[in-house]
Order: structure tokens, then C-alpha cells, then sequence
């Protein structure tokens, strides 16, 4: 069984003081893109994950064993053999990571159809991020990204995604977040935005002063990504990756790769689904 598992992009990021919890609720409006790792799941004598492509982790670390564990908790799944190739650039607030875990849960429940499991209440037990690819599409995540509610899709643009040569670890931008006292992002002005997302929602992401602040290169590498572009520049997620907006994904791919430097470059239609089965 073939899986897709696609990364995503935050149109906006709005993320509040640490709660009781220790952790930062947040609001997002968040997008899958037709960029995704692959998972070909087979049942096997033992567990095994195997990797290409992008180099991670593949022990207890990685979020697809530790996805296969928790719902091993629930539903009988049994040995499987895991072949991951990873496309999605890690560090870069793509969610890769997130999306693999959604396919390893899609596929271990379709190994056993007889025992019924509710994976959106699996997901948050794995991690905050992993319940929305397993919707995708356009949607509204609240809380510490667990509640996702579906939105309207959109459809009248695609996006150039860009990856500094540099990655950005998430904690330490949320730490320097805190250090900086919370500050909000700067807003995008509708003018700069595709029609579809005008007078709509805040265009902004509040970490990424904290980011520069952590890899102060990134401030330069959007600078000069939006003088290329003459364009909006957004990051996504706690960085390092940014995109903007283009009205076919063959201008994006063209304007992604002209950007010298970078480790990753790609043009992306919006995508309306999130984790696929795909032809086997």
C-alpha cells in the first residue's frame, strides 16, 4: 500500500502566551500543497523502516514509529515494513514530519479493518501538528494545533516554496519568542496578496521575529527572495521555509528556482486533501 503525505504552508500564524500547560495556543489558516513524502507499507515479519531521499532519524525518534506505537495501543497492527522516501526538507516548517505519522496511522488502520479506530482522536497522542494532514486541504487549526476545522478551499493560485540552506529548530524559535515577549508579525497588505485572500484573514506569521532573531540569515534570505520575486515573502510555520504567491505552479517553479542558495526549491498547486492512498 502507496501513501501520500503532503507538506503544508501557514497562510497566517497567530500564536499566544504560554497557558498553564506550558504551551502556546495558537490560531492558523493552513494549506496542503502537492509536495509529499511517500510511505509504501507492506506486512512483514517484523517492523522495519527503511528511508530514502532526505536523510532523518529512523529510530524511536521518528514520528512514524512513534505513530505506529500509539496506535498499537488501540488496534492489533501487525509487523509492518515501512519504506519512507522523504521529499519534504526537514527544519523548515513544511510539517513533513507531521504528514508521515498521519499516513503510517491511515495505513496501520487500513491493515486491520475489522477494528474500527477514530485516528483524529489518535493524532494529538502522537503530536499537535499530526491531526491536520489527515484532513488537508484548506482548513482553521486552534488550540496547540490538535482542533482543525475544515474551510472553503482554495483554488486561484498555487506557491513558489523556498529553503535556505540553513533549518530552524522549532523550540528554540518559540523560546525566543517568549524572550521577545510575544511580539505579532508583520501583516501582509492586501494588495500583495492573491484576490482570493483579500479582506480576508490576517496574512502573518508571528514567529518570525523570533526566527531572524535565531538565524539572523533569514531575515537577508527573504529580503532578497522578495526583491527577486517582487513579491510578498512569508514563512511558514517556525521556519526556515517561505513561499509566495504566484498564479500558476509553472511561474511558481520558475520563480523558486531562480533563488540562488537554496537546499530546497519548488513550484506547488494548493492540494484539496490531505493524507492519500494512492495507486498501489
Amino acid at each position: 500500500m502507496r501513501y501520500e503525505a503532503p507538506a503544508k504552508i501557514n497562510l497566517n500564524l497567530l500564536v499566544s502566551p504560554r497557558d498553564e500547560s506550558g504551551m502556546h495556543p495558537l490560531s492558523s489558516v493552513v494549506q496542503t500543497v502537492e509536495l509529499c513524502d511517500t510511505l509504501d507499507v507492506t506486512r512483514s515479519d517484523s517492523d522495519e523502516l527503511v528511508l530514502e531521499g532526505i536523510e532523518v532519524p529512523a529510530g524511536p525518534e521518528n514520528l512514524v514509529v512513534q505513530a505506529l506505537e500509539e496506535l498499537r495501543r488501540l488496534v492489533e497492527v501487525p509487523p509492518v515494513s515501512v519504506k519512507l522516501e522523504k521529499m519534504i526538507p526537514t527544519e523548515a516548517g513544511l510539517g513533513g514530519g507531521s504528514a508521515d505519522a498521519a499516513a503510517m496511522l491511515v495505513a496501520g488502520a487500513d491493515l486491520v479493518p475489522s477494528q474500527p479506530v477514530e485516528l483524529g482522536a489518535v493524532a494529538p497522542l502522537v503530536g499537535s501538528d499530526v491531526a491536520f494532514p489527515l484532513k488537508g486541504g484548506t482548513a482553521e487549526i486552534t488550540g496547540y494545533g490538535e482542533s482543525v476545522r475544515s474551510l472553503s478551499p482554495l483554488r486561484t493560485f498555487a506557491v513558489a516554496l523556498v529553503v535556505p540552506s540553513f533549518g530552524l529548530s522549532t523550540p528554540a524559535v518559540y523560546r525566543k519568542w517568549d524572550d521577545l515577549g510575544g511580539p505579532a508579525g508583520f501583516e501582509v497588505p492586501d494588495r500583495f496578496l492573491p484576490p482570493e485572500l483579500r479582506h480576508g484573514f490576517p496574512v502573518r506569521n508571528d514567529l518570525y521575529r523570533a526566527a531572524v532573531e535565531v538565524e539572523p540569515a533569514l531575515g537577508d534570505f527573504v529580503r532578497d527572495v522578495g526583491r527577486a520575486w517582487d513579491a510578498a515573502v512569508i514563512m511558514t510555520g517556525s521556519g526556515s521555509a517561505c513561499f509566495g504567491f504566484f498564479p500558476s505552479s509553472d511561474e511558481a517553479e520558475e520563480a523558486a528556482r531562480s533563488i540562488p542558495g537554496t537546499r530546497a526549491a519548488f513550484g506547488a498547486d494548493l492540494r484539496t486533501r490531505g493524507v492519500a492512498r494512492i495507486n498501489d
